[in-house]
């Protein structure tokens, strides 16, 4: 039986994460032959995301201080190749991603075709607000400059790690940069990637907690910064 974690980086997610966790705990029953734990890694919240977390029986890691996506994501990772689990899936606990996209995106990993599996928004899916579409394609192009790896949705927050990739992989950013860091060492490791398509479900709350179209400048420099330490 393969063992999955499900890492879910959250920073003041009370609003959202509890139904969230209901929707997800919902579909995980109804997969077969993989047992699974949800990990929700608190990223120094202040509004009592870890409680609702626990509340729902779920592994909860607390930083103490907000140290940022990457910083989350990192924790997560490393818990997850710690404790030996086959497959680590991140996904995000604004509400954004469909659960029912879960097993489509661990076949190809279950199938060995690759080691990482990223979810993106930018196929069969015509949702993505015009202004996320044109950041998208800059942050899609700078990765692809940068790290000589194409993706279409370079940004997605939804990705499968198989057990290579776990070994791996080491997170060095912080911030929101994390997103094309890990291209970066899908390159230096050679790991094998796929996109698979998945359906993203935006709101005024998804916008607001994502990435702001502002930073953008300020994430590119961090990831410049970290390419050449």
């Amino acid at each position: 039986m393969k063992r999955l974690c499900l890492i879910l980086p959250a920073f003041n997610e009370s609003k959202m994460l509890g139904k969230v966790l209901l929707s997800l705990k919902k579909y995980l029953c109804s997969l077969a032959d993989i047992e699974t734990e949800i990990v929700v890694v608190d990223d120094g919240s202040r509004d009592g995301t870890h409680k609702i977390a626990l509340e729902h029986n779920c592994v909860v890691l607390r930083h103490v201080l907000n140290r940022g996506l990457g910083g989350a994501l990192a924790t997560g990772l490393v818990y997850a190749k710690r404790h030996q689990f086959d497959v680590a899936l991140t996904m995000d606990s604004d509400g954004q991603h469909d659960p029912n996209d879960i097993l489509p995106a661990l076949k190809p990993i279950l199938r060995d075709e690759c080691d990482v599996v990223i979810g993106t928004r930018m196929v069969g899916q015509d949702g993505m607000p015009f202004d996320r579409k044109v950041l998208n394609f800059l942050s899609n192009a700078l990765t692809f400059i940068l790290f000589q790896v194409w993706s279409s949705d370079s940004q997605s927050g939804f990705r499968v790690f198989g057990k290579k990739a776990l070994e791996l992989i080491t997170v060095k950013t912080q911030g929101m940069e994390v997103s094309s860091e890990f291209f970066a060492e899908i390159r230096k490791n050679k790991l094998r990637y796929k996109e698979v398509p998945i359906t993203v479900i935006y709101s005024d709350y998804s916008r607001k907690k994502g990435q702001s179209n502002f930073n953008s400048i300020p994430i590119t420099l961090k990831l410049l910064l970290r390419l050449f330490r």
